[in-house]
């Protein structure tokens, strides 16, 4: 069975740093301009060659997103960063503009490209045309049924690659092609400044009656009538390997290294798993348990298994663990730990590693001073604890989530 890449969101170096130590083959991330995720941390320059630097110390791939719409005057521009992100070695660039596509194309003929999502891709024709014009990867839209990938992947050719969509948010709009954020706001969503207008409450006002809101309600609280559900298909995973996917994406440039670490740990011992022959229930089970941990949406399939589960009114979010903070250093069966949450003597937490998930009682918690506490609740502290078994710097640490009902 095919096992496929898989690719984790970067927002910026330390969900990057998180992405390659739980198992990511490949990240993309956006510089400070043209990717659309404009409020994500993003990566200067500078920061993109470190980011290459110690992805590719790993083994593991960078693609740039250069995925806006853009206008006349960002095209030089966008050309611009596309040089230099081939320079500091980026693995490829994912774009989706044919203009922006071309100039690259022309400038920089040896860089790989992928055709991004924002393409809304539905159909082997089309496939075949950007294949023919020089694009090695193609990103599909999200609309698509397994089937239909299946029946794509059949009739394309052999070298050319198609990468769909996993786990993540995503859009009330075809493949994220949404204009009621700039209509709203002015903020354009298909520039990356997207207002998320979708997630909103709305109310119903009938033309006669200007002024007199009915509510749309699902419950006291309302409902979100455009926000869907998040995507995760972690329960099914074994059947997209066999439709000739060769990358699973994550979606996530906004989140922190806490989810990152938790959604690529557990794909990617899904992966391990199914090439392995494990994949059993109780595997299934379990990495699905470990998905509901992380702040998401209500989850569903997407469009895999025929039309969306929840395609609208999911406004809520809810996680059942909270981030307690990073393992910044182990030895003789203490750790350092930058808290993130206020952390009790003899309180459970668990430890969040490459491996799995540990749980264990905070023991003979200290400052770093040395001075013994009963509880620290100071931002980025810094404290020690003992530990019963062995981690690494780069593991997390995880407690419950008391807000969670």
């Amino acid at each position: 069975m095919n096992t496929p890449e898989l690719l984790a969101p970067a927002g910026g170096l330390r969900q990057l740093k998180a992405a390659v130590r739980f198992g990511a083959d490949a990240v993309y991330l956006g510089l400070e301009r043209f990717g659309m995720r404009a409020h994500a941390g993003n990566f200067d320059r500078d920061a993109l060659l470190q980011a290459v630097s110690y992805a590719h110390e790993h083994g593991v791939k960078v693609y740039l997103t250069l995925n806006i719409f853009p206008y006349d005057e960002d095209i030089p521009l966008l050309t611009d960063d596309a040089a230099f992100a081939h320079d500091a070695g980026v693995d490829a660039l994912i774009m989706s503009d044919p203009g922006a596509i071309m100039s690259v194309r022309d400038s920089i003929p040896d860089m790989p490209i992928h055709l991004s999502t924002q393409a809304d891709t539905l159909n082997a024709a089309s496939v075949r045309f950007w294949h023919a014009n020089g694009i090695k990867r193609i990103v599909l839209a999200r609309e698509l049924s397994l089937d239909r990938i299946r029946r794509i992947h059949e009739s394309i050719p052999p070298d050319c690659e198609i990468e769909t969509f996993v786990h993540g948010a995503v859009c009330m709009a075809y493949s994220g092609r949404c204009a009621l954020s700039k209509h709203l706001t002015g903020r354009d969503a298909n520039r990356g400044d997207c207002a998320q207008a979708c997630r909103w409450r709305y109310v119903l006002e009938e033309e006669k009656r200007p002024g007199q809101y009915f509510p749309v309600e699902e419950n006291t609280r309302g409902t979100a009538i455009f926000s869907a559900g998040d995507m995760n298909l972690i329960s099914r995973l074994d059947e997209l390997c066999s439709a000739g996917i060769c990358s699973f994406k994550i979606e996530g440039r906004m989140k922190n290294e806490f989810y990152v670490a938790t959604v690529v740990g557990a794909y990617r011992r899904a992966l391990n798993a199914i090439r392995n022959n494990r994949y059993t229930r109780e595997v299934r089970q379990a990495l699905s348990d470990e998905l509901d941990t992380i702040s998401h949406r209500p989850y569903d399939t997407g469009f895999y298994f025929g039309e969306p589960e929840r395609p609208g009114g999911n406004e809520g979010l809810t996680q059942t663990k909270e981030f307690a903070g990073i393992v910044l250093d182990s030895r003789d069966g203490r750790i350092s730990v930058k808290l993130k949450c206020a952390v009790s003597e003899g309180e459970t937490l668990e430890l969040l590693t490459p491996s799995g998930v540990y749980a264990f009682s905070v023991d003979d918690l200290r400052l770093e001073s040395g001075e013994p506490i009963a509880r620290c609740a100071v931002p980025d502290a810094i404290v020690t604890m003992t530990l019963p078994f062995p981690c690494e710097g780069g593991d997390l640490l995880r407690c419950e989530n008391k807000n969670h009902r």
